[in-house]
């Protein structure tokens, strides 16, 4: 009965439908309840249900039943240098994607639930898959990195939508936006990587941390600081995410990442807390259909 508030099964090639059956047949052989396909640029989301639709005509009709019931979607704009850039438009269109989705007939496709992924990021690896340089955020690239950021939680606010916030190296940033937009009872702190204090003041404002494989990785130094902030978020706080390709939960780190792992991350922030993994998996679960208002 694992939850998974946050996958990117999209991320796999248009071309890995087989790929993208077994990882759905195996999370609906391990009794998922609720995985959220996570958005990132401003007209995705189409595309992503697309390739939900293809995966289920190579499923018989039980199984392709079975999965549909436990995959909602988001959408959202992930802070990349053309975005940010071209922020406007591209909250128009992300607007318009939505409400297209909630207007649309078919109820697979009406199953959006959260805005985002979106927020701020300001690692700098040029040679990453992100490709960001901190020669490309001058002072004015960071203004509009954040009006981006604002943009999308006004719009989440205008459309009642809960975030699924990325903060990445910009946590004094981050923590201010949410605290203007007053929206942070309804911000979800994706793939969380500060540490305790820092969720303290994310929980002051009524957000909810998530946490992924990275959870499980921990020097023998950093090891009790790591341990102390699993077990501090409040129960009705906590979620549990893959972030797939990425991040894949030791005893698989390195490897590409998907929602079948996500049970080593459960069992890990399950001992740290002191529960049962079926304890924790029943939190996430309840904690997931509050927050995203599910049926």
């Amino acid at each position: 009965m694992y939850s998974d508030t946050h996958f990117h099964f999209a991320s796999l090639r248009e071309d890995e439908e087989w790929t993208r059956k077994s990882v759905l047949e195996k999370m609906r052989d391990a009794s998922c309840v609720f995985a959220l396909d996570i958005g990132t640029d401003c007209d995705d989301l189409a595309r992503r249900q697309e390739l939900f639709e293809k995966t289920f005509a190579l499923m018989d009709a039980d199984t392709a039943a079975a999965c549909k019931e436990f995959i909602y979607f988001t959408a959202g704009i992930w802070p990349d240098p053309d975005s940010i850039k071209n922020r406007a438009s591209c909250v128009q269109t992300l607007r318009q994607n939505i409400l297209a989705a909630r207007e649309s007939l078919d109820p697979f496709k009406k199953k959006l639930c959260a805005l985002g992924e979106c927020g701020l990021d300001h690692h700098w690896n040029p040679s990453g898959v992100d490709n960001r340089s901190e020669d490309d955020f001058d002072a004015a690239m960071v203004e509009a990195e954040r009006e981006l950021f604002m943009m999308q939680l006004e719009l989440a606010k205008d459309l009642d939508l809960p975030v699924i916030v990325h903060s990445r190296d910009a946590f004094e940033e981050t923590l201010d936006c949410v605290k203007e937009s007053g929206w942070g009872q309804k911000c979800v702190i994706h793939c969380y990587s500060y540490g305790l204090e820092e969720a303290k003041a994310f929980l002051d404002l009524g957000s909810v941390i998530s946490f992924s494989g990275s959870a499980t990785y921990a020097k023998k130094s950093q090891l009790e600081e790591k341990l102390a902030l699993l077990s501090y978020v409040p129960k009705d706080r906590l979620f549990v995410e893959t972030d797939a390709p990425y991040l894949a939960p030791v005893p698989l780190r390195g490897k590409p990442n998907n929602p079948t792992y996500i049970e080593w991350t459960y069992k890990f922030i399950a001992q740290a807390r002191g529960v049962g993994v079926e304890d924790l998996c029943r939190t996430v679960e309840e904690n997931a259909r509050r927050f995203f208002r599910l049926a």
